[in-house]
């Protein structure tokens, strides 16, 4: 039969998406898994916004929307990044696509030829690596440790770039680690990039998810040559919805639209309808998000010291919905460990492997304090 291509025979699938899996399948065998994999909210989406779906499907808004997304949700895009961030855009400065890693995909194929350099900070998220590589780029790690928080020092990230570098991406607060980048930082490694030329994309896609310290907007400091990334699904938790946006600089985004009217079109049309109301209903969306957001932090605190507690390093995140934990006590190969408590603790977690993160997994709380606390017993009685 006719073979697939070499590029996409190398593609690794993705690691949370395969332990995510594995771990159905085990409670499709009648195994009880507690799954901490996938960055999923358990939460259900704000009333207001199912009603704004509802409303839409009685309205008939249900046909093709414009590629780059309907005015009036880049319009409510533009509000949002006004309102919460201090950043001024215009609706032809913003693109809506199927999920934060659309816009993601689209901007790597949109600023990357052959060869090209994508400084990330390590760990990083998996799809970040991929995605560079099947645009033709070579992802260039800097990386962090754990007792610095996971923040990056400025130094490591001025001695990966070279006269191949074309992008520095930052992801704060960060997939996997859930670091909160200091405001300086963001200030620094921008007006680095600045010096070299070169892009900044910034994924912000967990700006609502913050325990200590401030959100920084990296879009503040340098907009011509930023593109911000965000996306309903983790705040607002509409990650089924599949409604990502980006904004940045008008050639840019131009650039992106051109790919994406020729491979997804505009994205679901109920949902951009939907988040709409998200983002306009300014009222009812905050105290949907700080009940979210104290729910996350008592089982990010109960996790935390749970793990430390059965000798397991895990550092206590800002941000996020995660924590990377060293696993190195169960085995080196942090593959093998993740696959031990799987098996035989019943708790599931993702691997550092894909993450850049060797001798590390991460667990995902986005999911009840009883599973919480259910898994930390479950991995206690492993641990013996």
């Amino acid at each position: 039969m006719p073979g697939i291509s070499q590029r996409i025979r190398q593609l690794k699938a993705s690691s949370t998406i395969a332990f995510n899996t594995r771990a159905s399948e085990m409670r499709r065998q009648g195994i009880d898994v507690i799954a901490m994999t996938a960055g999923e909210p358990d939460f259900q989406p704000p009333e207001h916004v199912l009603e704004a779906a509802r409303e839409a499907i009685q309205l008939g808004l249900t046909k093709y929307t414009p590629s780059e997304g309907t005015l009036e949700l880049r319009q409510a895009v533009c509000e949002k990044f006004s309102r919460e961030n201090g950043l001024s855009y215009e609706p032809d400065q913003v693109i809506v696509s199927t999920g934060g890693k659309q816009v993601l995909y689209n901007a790597f194929q949109s600023v990357l030829e052959p060869g090209d350099e994508v400084v990330l900070m390590a760990p990083t998220w998996v799809s970040y690596p991929p995605q560079i590589e099947l645009a033709g780029g070579v992802p260039v790690p800097v990386h962090t440790r754990p007792e610095d928080g996971f923040v990056p020092a400025l130094d490591a990230i001025r001695a990966a770039i070279t006269d191949r570098t074309r992008v520095v991406l930052i992801n704060s607060p960060s997939n996997p680690t859930g670091a909160v980048y200091p405001a300086q930082l963001i200030r620094d490694i921008v007006e680095l990039a600045a010096e070299h030329d070169l892009w900044v994309f910034s994924d912000e896609l967990y700006e609502h998810l913050i325990y200590e310290g401030t959100f920084t907007p990296a879009g503040r400091f340098a907009p011509e040559r930023t593109l911000v990334v965000h996306g309903a699904s983790k705040g607002y938790a509409l990650t089924g919805w599949r409604i990502g946006f980006g904004a940045g600089p008008r050639e840019l985004i131009k650039g992106m639209n051109r790919l994406q009217s020729q491979v997804t079109s505009g994205a679901n049309a109920l949902a951009q309808y939907a988040t709409i109301a998200a983002l306009n209903e300014v009222e009812k969306t905050r105290a949907f998000m700080e009940m979210t957001r104290a729910a996350y932090r008592e089982r990010r605190d109960v996790l935390v010291e749970g793990l430390n507690r059965l000798g397991l390093a895990t550092p206590k995140p800002k941000g996020a919905f995660y924590v990377m934990v060293d696993l190195t006590s169960i085995d080196r190969d942090e593959g093998k460990a993740a696959l031990r408590l799987l098996e035989e603790a019943r708790v599931a977690s993702v691997p550092g492997t894909d993450f850049l993160a060797p001798g590390q997994a991460r667990f995902s709380y986005a999911t009840s304090l009883d599973n919480v606390h259910e898994a930390l017993r479950r991995i206690e009685s492993f641990l013996g």
